[in-house]
């Protein structure tokens, strides 16, 4: 089985091309990412990078990447995918701080 056979199957979709063009946004939001963080925190934390860059950082980017990479699921018909995904991922990291 491929590495894209296997992905199919781990991420449930339908078909090899579904699979291409998930990566394809997943690589867009990251480039996208890589483009505006710089000159966002750099506006908004000027000088060498301390603590509060690093939270800042968290506080701005991630909510950044994470709307970027549901404009771009939107974009290549994929909405329902990452929707899904994102809700997956804050309910993981929602279970990290709430006990059962």
């Amino acid at each position: 089985m491929s590495w894209i056979d296997k992905l199919k199957v781990k991420w449930n979709l339908g078909s090899t091309l579904q699979v291409v063009i998930v990566l394809i946004v997943f690589a867009l939001t990251g480039t996208t990412i890589l483009f505006i963080k710089k000159p966002i925190l750099a506006f908004v934390h000027p000088g060498e990078p301390d603590v509060w860059f690093y939270i800042i950082y968290f506080i701005l980017i991630w909510p950044a990447y994470n709307l970027f990479l549901l404009i771009y699921a939107f974009i290549f018909g994929q909405f329902s995918f990452f929707w899904n995904f994102e809700k997956r991922t804050f309910r993981r990291i929602r279970n990290l701080f709430v006990r059962k």
